[in-house]
């Protein structure tokens, strides 16, 4: 599933709606290269989440807990750039711990952050030369049957 998003607001706009989808124990994983629209992308999921704390890149914490909202489901939101593909520093997160009870999503996790679950979505983001995203969704495990009858929000 590709979609295309014309603006910032598109995006967070696309998060949100992929945000209210979210329960606890899912794994989304955000992939794309510097300036795609990842942590953009992340602030319209905790929108649509209804969590509290303002979203940014969390690059040089590695990690952020957004409590609960109104719909009781917490956000992690992890940046793995600076891991390196290092699982050892991935586990010491203790994600596995924070994925039973929080919907957690992943910067830069491709590669590692799998392991975590067999139900995951990875949403790979590119930006056009027009400065247009490019979104595809790409489910694993029950994220597929859970996909199949979505309709385009972008």
């Amino acid at each position: 599933m590709s979609y295309e998003l014309r603006t910032e607001d598109d995006t967070v706009a696309f998060g949100r709606e992929l945000g209210r989808s979210l329960r606890a124990g899912d794994l989304v994983l955000l992939a794309g290269p510097l300036g795609a629209g990842k942590t953009v992308l992340t602030r319209g999921i905790a929108a649509g989440l209804g969590v509290s704390g303002r979203v940014s890149s969390p690059t040089f914490v590695l990690a952020r807990v957004h409590p609960a909202g109104e719909r009781g489901v917490p956000l992690v939101h992890v940046d793995a750039y600076r891991l390196g593909g290092d699982l050892a520093q991935l586990d010491d997160l203790d994600l596995d711990t924070d994925l039973e009870a929080s919907a957690v999503v992943v910067e830069w996790g491709e590669g590692a952050a799998e392991r975590l679950s067999a139900d995951y979505l990875v949403v790979r983001l590119t930006r056009r030369d027009d400065d247009v995203r490019l979104v595809t969704l790409e489910p694993h495990g029950t994220w597929t049957d859970r996909l199949a009858g979505a309709r385009p929000t972008g």
